[in-house]
């Protein structure tokens, strides 16, 4: 059989048509799920991940307390004779050491002048309160200056009573004091208080804390995660990454492929501490999700940066459809046909050139079937 120049045309373009390499077309929900920033928007973001991993998992009861000096730790000037202050050194908020002379009295007994005795604090620390002014008169049973060692202080919790039985001396907890940031520090329970508290149901949990920089002031609120227990190989995330309500989860994957994309994934949420969230579904092991700037990133536009379809061409350095698969060389053509004029309608200017061919071949044809017939005429 004579293979004739259409035969040839036509079977290459119906081979090119199956054999050329495509690209899968994006999954519709992870197309519709992505959110792309550029490089200005990821800044002012200021997006940051994590790694999931498997940990450990503690539980913890939360409850809240108070800064509270150590009993023991405050001392009071006074006199042991009578007499009037004629000198005095510390005021409110001056810090002492043990030795100090604090005030002077001048005795009254009989002298010119009286003689005087000078007082000395019996231990360091802060003037906190004052009972006494220059020229007063005292009395041995009157307390002239009180002075408290505050290097150490009682963090208190209240504990209500439903959660005490499973928390022991010894039991440890994060403490975070909200006056002097988002850091917590860790403490072991120390003992428990005196007396419940009846109206409130709750018992004292006192922790020791160090204090030897002076920011903890007795009086300050105390947020305090008491760790109950603990379970290994949970795969969990930190609180931040949490977005959605409470109906429908969800977190922020970066994408595996796309820079500065992210996926919005739904999660199955479990137990949930002071710092992270149990996943139950949803994540796997190695997915880098969005902490910092993920609330913000919930109310990302489709304005905020490049398209699926942008992304997807920077990437991997050729075109694509809108849905994210790879433009075919028919659909290639058709683009640059439509861009240049080439074609009507959309269509493809090769296959207008095609027509245009057999048109011409057809018409070859009926002449030389003419001449034939005239001939044989």
């Amino acid at each position: 059989m004579r293979i004739t120049p259409p035969f040839l045309l036509t079977l290459f373009l119906s081979l090119g048509a199956g054999y050329s390499a495509a690209e899968d077309a994006i999954n519709p929900d992870r197309a519709a799920n992505t959110v792309i920033l550029d490089e200005t928007a990821v800044r002012n973001l200021q997006i940051e991940t994590v790694m999931v991993s498997e940990e450990t998992f503690e539980t913890t009861v939360f409850t809240i307390g108070r800064i509270e000096e150590v009993p023991a730790s405050r001392s009071a000037l006074s006199s042991r004779i009578a007499g009037r202050i004629v000198e005095l050194n510390a005021y409110v908020g001056d810090t002492v050491k043990a030795g100090d002379v604090l005030a002077k009295v001048e005795s009254r007994q009989p002298g010119n002048p009286p003689p005087t005795i000078a007082l000395e604090a019996l231990q360091g620390g802060l003037v906190v309160d004052s009972h006494v002014r220059i020229g007063e008169p005292v009395e041995p049973a009157d307390y002239l200056l009180d002075i408290a060692d505050r290097s150490r202080l009682w963090a208190v919790a209240k504990i209500p009573e439903p959660e005490a039985a499973g928390i022991i001396p010894g039991t440890k907890a994060r403490i975070r004091v909200p006056a002097l940031g988002g850091e917590s520090v860790e403490a072991s329970l120390k003992q428990f208080g005196v007396e419940a508290n009846r109206e409130a149901g709750t018992v004292e949990g006192i922790f020791e804390l160090n204090n030897e920089d002076s920011r903890l002031q007795p009086g300050m609120r105390v947020e305090f995660s008491i760790i109950t227990g603990s379970r290994d190989d949970i795969m969990a995330v930190p609180r931040d990454a949490i977005q959605g309500d409470p109906t429908k989860r969800i977190v922020f994957v970066e994408d595996f492929e796309l820079p500065n994309a992210f996926v919005r994934v739904p999660v199955v949420l479990g137990e949930q501490n002071d710092q992270f969230v149990e996943v139950i579904g949803g994540l796997f092991p190695g997915d880098e999700v969005v902490t910092e700037g993920s609330y913000s990133l919930s109310f990302a536009g489709s304005g905020s940066g490049m398209s699926l379809k942008e992304a997807l061409d920077a990437a991997h350095g050729h075109e694509h459809n809108e849905d994210g698969s790879e433009m075919t060389e028919e659909q290639l053509a058709a683009k640059e046909a439509t861009a240049s004029g080439g074609g009507q309608s959309g269509t493809p200017f090769w296959v207008w050139l095609v027509i245009a061919w057999a048109t011409l071949a057809s018409l070859a044809a009926l002449i030389f079937a003419q001449k034939n017939l005239k001939k044989n005429a």
